[in-house]
């Protein structure tokens, strides 16, 4: 088997990458040309080529990538999903069920870690992973998604964002070497560069003043990077939706040499049809030997439609959020335990499911505490990790087996038993190499 491999300090360096299948999208020439005059004048700070991973890719189906991702703390499989822990902590479930359900990457908010209890204080401790008793591996992000969570809050320049805390209401300025200072005591296995975030709906110079300010901060946290052989710095692409502003972020990351890219910017309003083919230009274009993480996906669908396009990492409160108002993950889309139908259900929420929660609950016990008790959320949201984690498996396991289109496939048969797969999906799948015409039904008038 043909393998990519990138290896971080102290490991054996080698490199084999495996011949495409289906040739990548390019950009036109006066993209291209655009770009290459944009970057031709940026001073560029070069990462060190020692890095604290190892990433290998070990099979594939055209874009789709199944890989190997060893981190200082867990080695992890790919595709992978990361739940949100905002605070070092997901709500309702202790690290040991995390461990059990498979969970391998836990998010952690830079942004609100540093307010409370504060960097300083997980740094005397031990770093994030003894504070939060969690042994495998963490990233966190840089603070800049609060510059859209929180817009009313901020003030945005080119030295950095002032938040108004909302803990005390002081203002907080963080920097680009604010940022990586607060990750570096955090002690995360992968920290994100501090980027200027704009929601893809606004239009206009903002969104080029954005993604040229995101290469010019990533020089600053390279710069203020102290832990490059433990902590793994990555860059995030920006641009909104204009494929120009894209090309031009996507070269000068890749440029400077990072561990692995994010795809950002995106689930923030767009719709589909926008959201795949910018993960399709990102993705043709980052690195065959580098991780790809896409930001802010925690739909399964759109996990499917992103690793079917050669992504790798994806992150969101969704599965937690949605437990929290009653609604369970299933293969058919979505199970709402409020409605009234379960009350009388006595089924578990998905008999096809390993999980506990479907093994030991009824939809009808669920149904009583998802009205009434703290523990219907903490149950769902168990399942729901639950099912994230199983997806995840499945989708590397189909690639390494050499089965993905099949499993894409039996994916949308189940959520769209009646053939009607948004179109967005079909586009994306095309683009992708995989033959879904099983799944749709002929002449379906269907919009997604």
């Amino acid at each position: 088997m043909k393998i990519a491999r990138v290896c971080g300090a102290g490991r054996t360096f080698s490199v084999t990458q495996p011949p495409a299948t289906i040739e990548p999208c390019t950009a036109a020439l006066h993209i291209l040309s655009r770009a290459s005059s944009a970057l031709a004048g940026l001073k560029r700070a070069r990462f060190d080529s020692k890095m604290a991973l190892c990433f290998e890719v070990l099979g594939r189906f055209n874009r789709a990538r199944a890989a190997q991702l060893t981190l200082p703390h867990w080695m992890c499989q790919t595709p992978l999903f990361m739940p949100v822990g905002t605070q070092g902590t997901i709500k309702g479930l202790t690290t040991n069920q995390l461990q059990e359900i498979g969970c391998q990457i836990i998010l952690g908010n830079t942004y609100h870690l540093a307010l409370r209890p504060s960097s300083e204080l997980i740094d005397e401790l031990g770093g994030l992973h003894k504070f939060m008793n969690w042994p495998r591996a963490l990233l966190t992000d840089s603070g800049g998604f609060q510059m859209v969570s929180l817009l009313h809050l901020a003030d945005i320049t080119e030295k950095g964002v002032t938040f108004q805390s909302p803990v005390d209401g002081k203002p907080m300025l963080l920097t680009p070497e604010e940022s990586i200072e607060i990750q570096n005591r955090i002690g995360a296995d992968i920290i994100m560069a501090l980027d200027d975030v704009v929601k893809t709906t606004i239009t206009g110079p903002r969104i080029e003043e954005a993604m040229y300010r995101t290469l010019r901060w990533i020089d600053r946290c390279i710069s203020a990077h102290k832990r490059p052989h433990e902590q793994n710095l990555f860059g995030i692409v920006q641009g909104g939706l204009d494929p120009v502003l894209r090309d031009i972020c996507v070269r000068g990351l890749v440029d400077r040499n990072l561990p692995g890219y994010a795809i950002g910017g995106l689930s923030g309003g767009e719709d589909k049809d926008s959201f795949w083919r910018v993960v399709a230009q990102c993705t043709a274009a980052l690195p065959e030997d580098k991780p790809r993480y896409v930001m802010g996906v925690g739909y399964p669908l759109d996990i499917v439609v992103c690793s079917a396009l050669g992504a790798d990492m994806y992150d969101c409160v969704y599965p937690t959020r949605t437990a929290r108002f009653g609604t369970a993950l299933v293969p058919e889309g979505v199970l709402k335990l409020k409605h009234k139908a379960m009350a009388e259900d006595v089924r578990p929420i998905d008999p096809t499911c390993e999980c506990m929660v479907c093994k030991k609950y009824t939809r009808t016990y669920l149904h009583c505490l998802v009205t009434k008790d703290a523990m219907g959320s903490e149950l769902l949201s168990h399942h729901n990790l639950f099912y994230m984690m199983k997806l995840s498996r499945d989708l590397h396991t189909s690639i390494i087996e050499g089965c993905f289109p099949e499993f894409v496939c039996g994916f949308l048969q189940r959520m769209f038993p009646k053939g009607d797969v948004p179109e967005w999906v079909c586009n994306a799948m095309e683009v992708a190499g995989i033959d879904i015409s099983s799944c749709c039904a002929p002449f379906s008038s269907f919009q997604g």
